[in-house]
Order: C-alpha cells, then sequence, then structure tokens
C-alpha cells in the first residue's frame, strides 16, 4: 500500500515562492524592456498595458507565497494538491530567473516567460477544487497574468525586431491573448480569477491607448468584454 503523499514538493513550491517573490528586490528599478534593447527601438508600443496595471504582480506575489505557505504547513500530504505542486515550483522557479534574463535579452525573456506560461497553466488544470481561496485561485490569478504579458511580449518582439508595425503587432498579440483566454476558460472549471487577471491588462492596454491606436483601443476593449462575458457564462 501506498503511504501518504512526501511532503518534499510543498517544501520546494515554498521555496519557489520566496525566490519568485525575492527576484524583483535582487533586481531594483526594472520598469520594463528599454526602448534601445530592440534593434528597432520600442518608444511607447501601443501593445504595453498602462505601467498602473502592473501593481497587480504585488498581490500575484502575495497569494502565492500565502499559498504555498498554507499548502506546506497544513496541506503538506493532501493528495489533491501534489498535481499542482510540480509545475507551479517550476514556473515560479523560472520567474525568479527572469528579471536577470530580461536586462540581458528581450528574446530570451519571451521565451522564458512563455515557458513560465505553460507550466503556470499545467499548475492550473491541476489546482485542487478545496481549499480554493489558497490553492486554485492564486494561481488562476498568476496565469491570467502571464497569458497577457507573454502575449504582450509577441507584440513586442515582432515590432521591435522589424517583424510588424507597432499596431499590426499590438493586433497579433491581442489576438493570441484572447484566443488563449477563451481556451482555458473553456478548459479549465473555477478559475474566475484568471479571467480578472487578462481583463485587467486589456482595459490597461485600452487606457494606454487612449491617446495612440483607435485600432488597438477597439480591440483590446473588446477582447476584454469578451473574456469578462466567457468567464460568466462559464459560471
Amino acid at each position: 500500500m501506498r503511504g501518504h503523499p512526501s511532503p518534499f514538493m510543498a517544501v520546494v513550491v515554498l521555496l519557489a515562492a520566496l525566490a519568485f517573490v525575492a527576484s524583483p528586490f535582487l533586481v531594483p528599478g526594472f520598469g520594463g524592456f528599454e526602448p534601445n534593447q530592440f534593434p528597432v527601438p520600442q518608444d511607447d508600443p501601443p501593445v504595453q498595458p498602462a505601467g498602473y496595471a502592473f501593481a497587480i504582480w504585488g498581490v500575484i506575489y502575495a497569494w502565492l507565497l500565502a499559498g504555498a505557505l498554507f499548502g506546506l504547513f497544513l496541506r503538506a500530504d493532501a493528495v489533491d494538491w501534489q498535481p499542482m505542486r510540480g509545475p507551479l515550483a517550476l514556473s515560479m522557479g523560472l520567474g525568479a530567473a527572469w528579471l536577470p534574463v530580461a536586462l540581458i535579452s528581450p528574446l530570451g525573456a519571451t521565451v522564458l516567460i512563455w515557458a513560465m506560461l505553460v507550466a503556470a497553466l499545467m499548475a492550473l488544470r491541476a489546482a485542487p477544487v478545496l481549499d480554493r481561496w489558497w490553492g486554485r485561485a492564486p494561481v488562476a490569478l498568476y496565469a491570467g497574468w502571464l497569458t497577457a504579458a507573454s502575449s504582450v511580449s509577441i507584440g513586442l518582439v515582432l515590432a521591435g525586431y522589424g517583424l510588424s508595425g507597432q499596431v499590426p503587432a499590438a493586433v497579433i498579440a491581442l489576438l493570441i491573448a484572447l484566443g488563449i483566454g477563451l481556451f482555458v476558460l473553456r478548459r479549465v472549471p473555477d478559475i474566475a480569477e484568471y479571467a480578472v487577471a487578462l481583463v485587467w491588462a486589456l482595459v490597461a492596454v485600452v487606457v494606454a491607448n487612449l491617446t495612440q491606436s483607435l485600432t488597438v483601443l477597439v480591440l483590446a476593449g473588446a477582447a476584454a468584454a469578451i473574456i469578462a462575458i466567457a468567464a460568466l457564462a462559464r459560471r
């Protein structure tokens, strides 16, 4: 007969969360990619959300850390927590390295954030249904923001490496975010926080384009509305 699950992975998740939360303190002052980090400088790209939107990271960090502490001290041997832990630890571990990589290479950071997203979505699909506010909800918020951030990175790379103009690149990025968002909402139940984070990012793109691109503004607003409606319908 099998014994109780080992608490080892609960410890790994907590260590990954601590490294993830500590990373901004190790790379202070990072405010996004510098325009001259790209072959084609990206000054005020329309794909970039308004600056206030990045405050959501404070909530994500705090909630992931709280969930990791809860998981270790109160659910270390819970069977329904085990499947989430591997991919979540991987995503946060990669996330701890994202800021140093972003200082050096936007292209490398784009590859890294997509790996973070894939692992986070795997964790979200495996997240426990019970203990929702400690296990499922923080991962959903994290994965929702990563969906937006990874899509934005694609837009920045397309325009920054001269593969597309800024507006077409933003359109492609928004369509990617919308497509992933709808797919995830359809496949994974009970993840309202995922939609909240994604809509938060899309609305911030609308705000950023109030004086820039009408095309991007309309598409981002429509995408936010579609995601919100899809989430409500799913519930």
